[in-house]
C-alpha cells in the first residue's frame, strides 16, 4: 500500500513514517518544514520527502493520506484531497486501525513525563526480552530512534491529550485502546485548544473509558485532578504510585527503595536526578509488572536506563562553563527541572536559559507563575521574540537577576559575559531555540 503523510516532519507523524515502512508499506510525505533531524532519519528509510504543499503530490495517487494535526482548512494540497473524493484518516486513526488492534497496549498520559516515562517503560520491557513496539515523542537513548514495530504483542505509546486533526477534535490518545494506562498528573495545558482544566479532564476520561476491566490504570495519586477525573466513573482496577500503601519511592542511607503496598523491593541505583523520574520510574516499574515483568527485574533495568535526548543533557562544557538542554516548558516542568539540576550541582550556580515559545506560554496563561519556577537560579535570561506579553513585567520579582530581549545574539553575548568557571547554563525550550546552545558554546570559546 502507498500512503502519503501530511505533516510527516512532526515526532508523532514521522513515527507514524517509520512504523509504516516497517510494516512494508511504500511510504511518501510533505510538510511545510522539511529539514533534519527528522528529513534525515526518514530519508535513511528510505521515505521520499517534499517540501510545501503542492497538488502535484497526488500524481501518482496514493492508496492512503495520512493527515497531521498542522494541517488545517484551506491547506491547497488537504483541499484537493477533499474535492476529488480521495481516502483520508488522521495519524491515531491509522495507527489504530493497522497496528495497535492485535497489540498489548500501554499507553502513557499526562501533563508531564510522557517521554520519559514511556521511554523508561519501553527500556523496562526490552530488558527483560518482550522486545516491545513503541512510539516515543522524543529520542530515548536506549534506542536512538523514537518508534519501531516488532511482532511483539506489547506496544508502549505516548498518549498525547492534544487534538488529532482538523476532523477529529478528540484527543490522539482516545485512539489507542490501552490495557495498561499511566495517568502521570493533570493540570491545564495547550491553551490554544483547550478553554480550561474541565475540558482537559473530560478527554482525559474519554481515554479512562476505553480501557477494559482488566487493564489497569496506574495514577499519580498525589494528583487532585486526576482524582477529580476518576470520580467520573471508573471501571479499572488502580494502582497509585507517590502514596503510602501504593508506589513509593524511600529515602535511605543507601538510596532510594522503591516500595508496593509496603513491601520493599529494591533500591534504585540509577544517574537520573530528580523526584519527579523518581515518581516516572514507580509508574513505569507499576505498569511493566502488569505486563508480566517482577518489580526487581524493572529496578534492575533502571539502572541501565540512559535517559531521553533533550531531558537535562549535557551539550558540552567549555572553559569550566557546562550548557544543558531540556524540554522544559511549563513552570512545574520547569521548577521540577531546576530542582534536578541542584542535585547535581549542589552549590554550584545555575543560569537558566528560557524561551516561552509552547502556545500556552506565547499566550501568557502561565506568566503568573513563572519567576517562582525560576527562582533558584543565580541569573535567568529570556527570549522574548514572538510573545504577546511583557515578560520583563511578569519576571521582575527576580530583581537583577533577569534579562530579557528579543535580540539572540544580545542574549547570548548576556550569557557569555555572565558565565564563570563553574556555572551550568541550563537552556529550557520545546523549540530548537535558534540552535542557541551551539551558539553559547562557540562564544565561550572565543
Amino acid at each position: 500500500m502507498h500512503i502519503h503523510i501530511l505533516g510527516i516532519c512532526g515526532t508523532f507523524m514521522g513515527g507514524i513514517a517509520a512504523i509504516a515502512k516497517q510494516a512494508g508499506h511504500t511510504v511518501t510525505g510533505c510538510d511545510a518544514n522539511v529539514y533534519p533531524p527528522m528529513s534525515t532519519q526518514l530519508e535513511q528509510l528510505g521515505i521520499t520527502l517534499t517540501q510545501g504543499w503542492d497538488v502535484a503530490q497526488l500524481q501518482p495517487q496514493a492508496d492512503i493520506y495520512v493527515i497531521g494535526n498542522v494541517v488545517s482548512r484551506g491547506n491547497p494540497l488537504m483541499e484537493a484531497i477533499l474535492d476529488r473524493g480521495l481516502p483520508y484518516l488522521s495519524g491515531p486513526q491509522w495507527l489504530a486501525e493497522a497496528v495497535l488492534r492485535d497489540k498489548w497496549v500501554l499507553a502513557i498520559a499526562g501533563t508531564h513525563g510522557k517521554t520519559t516515562t514511556t521511554s523508561m517503560l519501553t527500556w523496562i520491557l526490552e530488558d527483560a526480552g518482550l522486545k516491545p513496539g513503541f512510539l516515543i515523542g522524543g529520542v530515548p537513548e536506549n534506542f536512538g530512534v523514537s518508534a519501531r514495530l516488532t511482532d511483539s504483542p506489547f506496544f508502549v505509546i505516548e498518549a498525547d491529550e492534544y487534538d488529532t486533526a482538523f476532523f477529529d477534535k478528540r484527543s490522539k490518545f482516545v485512539h489507542y485502546r490501552p490495557r495498561t494506562a499511566i495517568l502521570n498528573n493533570l493540570e491545564f495545558d495547550h491553551a490554544d485548544i483547550f478553554a480550561d482544566l474541565a475540558a482537559i479532564q473530560t478527554q482525559f476520561h474519554h481515554l479512562v473509558r476505553t480501557v477494559p476491566g482488566q487493564g489497569l490504570l496506574v495514577v499519580n495519586g498525589l494528583d487532585a485532578n486526576l482524582d477529580v477525573t476518576l470520580q467520573r466513573g471508573c471501571w479499572t482496577p488502580v494502582e497509585r504510585f507517590g502514596v503510602a500503601g501504593g508506589w513509593e519511592c524511600v529515602e535511605g542511607d543507601a538510596g532510594h527503595t522503591v516500595r508496593f503496598a509496603g513491601r520493599d523491593i529494591a533500591t534504585l541505583q540509577w544517574r537520573i536526578l530528580g523526584h519527579h523520574n523518581r515518581m516516572n520510574a514507580l509508574a513505569a516499574i507499576a505498569a511493566a509488572r502488569h505486563a508480566g515483568v517482577a518489580p526487581e527485574t524493572a529496578v534492575d533495568a533502571l539502572a541501565r536506563f540512559r535517559n531521553v535526548k533533550r531531558r537535562l543533557e549535557d551539550r558540552g562544557t567549555v572553559r569550566g562553563v557546562t550548557v544543558i538542554d531540556d524540554f522544559a516548558h511549563h513552570p512545574t516542568a520547569i521548577s521540577e527541572t531546576m530542582a534536578a539540576l541542584r542535585e547535581r550541582v549542589g552549590q554550584g550556580r545555575i543560569l537558566a536559559v528560557l524561551e516561552p515559545r509552547s502556545n500556552t506560554m506565547k499566550q501568557g496563561v502561565w506568566k503568573a507563575d513563572l519567576a517562582r519556577s525560576l527562582d533558584d537560579a543565580q541569573a535567568v535570561f529570556c527570549y522574548t521574540k514572538g510573545l504577546g506579553w511583557d515578560a520583563a513585567g511578569a519576571l521582575a520579582p527576580l530583581g537583577a537577576r533577569l534579562m530579557a530581549t528579543d535580540d539572540l545574539a544580545a542574549l547570548v553575548a548576556a550569557i557569555t559575559r555572565e558565565a564563570r568557571e563553574g556555572d551550568t547554563v541550563l537552556v529550557m525550550s520545546n523549540g530548537s531555540f535558534d540552535g542557541v546552545h551551539s551558539k553559547l558554546l562557540d562564544a565561550l570559546a572565543r
